[in-house]
């Protein structure tokens, strides 16, 4: 492994639903699992309220990951919702693979509010996928962009 690879911490953004997932956070904390400090949760009512547009910002601005964590498939607070955020990130994922960022640095995992460990888990397994993956490719598109705008105020 190279040494950039090795200094390379992805931001990850975790969109996990209050009921099941932000729970199942919760219970891996107060059970003292280990898992990734760079993995940033946001709570939302349900993961049916995550939309495209939200994932894809989340991209636009620095994430080098995103999952949506959501109820397990029926067993939704709000009927279907984790239903809707699953074609969502679908839909989302071929998005990202169209203009070169890659599908496969989004996901969505479903979990019950008692599967601490396996929160704990999924946030470790992604965080390795996303660092084998390297930055986001917008990364060295907005560095560029922010060089050109400093050297233009300068001149």
């Amino acid at each position: 492994m190279s040494n950039s690879s090795t200094q390379f911490e992805p931001k990850i953004i975790a969109f996990c639903c209050y009921y099941c997932a932000y729970s199942a956070a919760d219970l891996a904390g107060s059970m003292r699992l280990q898992y990734p400090a760079n993995v940033r949760l946001i709570e939302m009512p349900c993961t049916g309220k995550t939309d495209v547009r939200v994932l894809l910002e989340a991209f636009e601005n620095g994430a080098d990951g995103v999952y949506v964590a959501g109820c397990l498939e029926g067993d939704c607070h709000f009927l279907k919702g984790n239903l809707r955020a699953k074609k969502r990130v679908q839909y989302a994922k071929k998005l990202l693979d169209e203009i070169g960022i890659g599908g496969e640095r989004l996901e969505m995992f479903n979990l019950a509010s008692s599967m601490g460990p396996r929160f704990a888990e999924i946030a470790r397994e992604f965080t390795e996928k996303i660092r084998q993956l390297g930055p986001n490719p917008l990364k060295k598109h907005n560095t560029c962009s922010q060089e050109e705008a400093k050297e233009k105020n300068v001149s």
